[in-house]
């Protein structure tokens, strides 16, 4: 049997706003759409031609939707502080800490993303060397946090348009104000799907990176790169090893 080692993954408090922010920006979308349903005016389409609206009689129906604005509208209000707070120190800690180094993009993260994403879809055998997150990790996670800012000011605006009139006209008025944060709802449901696809394909070991911070590995580990033979190359797996 091979030797094993366990890797530190994530710290604690990275933890901690994980799965705080996840149940909170369920409940931030569930409501949301409560909320949506009252003036759901957004289509796909031109003219009288809709080819997908949102959302369907359908959908509303399925989930018991219709008649809930007041509900929907509590709950939004409330747990707006609890994603906004959470997100400040999360955004606090990523600073002091120095992880803000780990996850904002290089100057390579653009290029190699689309190694990875060629690598997950198995049209390329090598993967890009990482260390904590890959370059499509970078940019994605870098993404949801300019997401979740632009949520806010976009929530402001819509909330609260005679208040932060300054903030709603500088995000093009009221009704681009709501535009803008029902697109960024939208790319947060993205988002949250495809992720948990990615964790399902990570496997448990990469899972409990995230609840118990460590991933248990072998000491040494198989890599294919572009100079890669017909031989493998043996290489540390610890990222923080040079």
């Amino acid at each position: 049997m091979a030797n094993k080692k366990i890797v530190q993954k994530h710290p604690l408090a990275i933890r901690w706003f994980h799965w705080i922010n996840f149940p909170v920006l369920a409940i931030m979308v569930w409501s949301g759409v409560l909320i949506y349903w009252s003036n759901d005016v957004y289509r796909v389409g031109w003219g009288d031609k809709t080819i997908l609206k949102f959302f369907p009689d359908s959908f509303y129906k399925a989930f018991h939707i219709p008649f809930r604005l007041a509900e929907g509208m509590s709950l939004h209000f409330m747990f707006m502080w609890f994603f906004a707070i959470n997100g400040l120190l999360y955004i606090l800690f990523l600073v002091f800490s120095g992880e803000w180094r780990l996850i904002v993009p290089n100057k390579n993260s653009f290029k190699e993303s689309w190694q990875v994403i060629l690598h997950d879809m198995h049209l390329r055998r090598a993967l890009p060397l990482q260390k904590k997150y890959n370059a499509a990790q970078r940019i994605a996670y870098t993404g949801v946090i300019i997401m979740g800012i632009g949520s806010l000011l976009t929530g402001l605006a819509i909330y609260k348009p005679v208040q932060f009139h300054i903030l709603c006209a500088m995000l093009g008025g009221y009704e681009w104000a709501r535009v803008e944060h029902f697109i960024l709802t939208i790319l947060f449901t993205l988002f949250f799907l495809v992720h948990v696809i990615q964790v399902i394909i990570a496997g448990w070991n990469n899972f409990r990176g995230m609840v118990a911070g460590f991933e248990v590995i072998p000491e040494t580990k198989t890599v294919i790169t572009e100079h890669t033979e017909t031989s493998s190359d043996t290489v540390k797996t610890n990222p923080d090893e040079k």
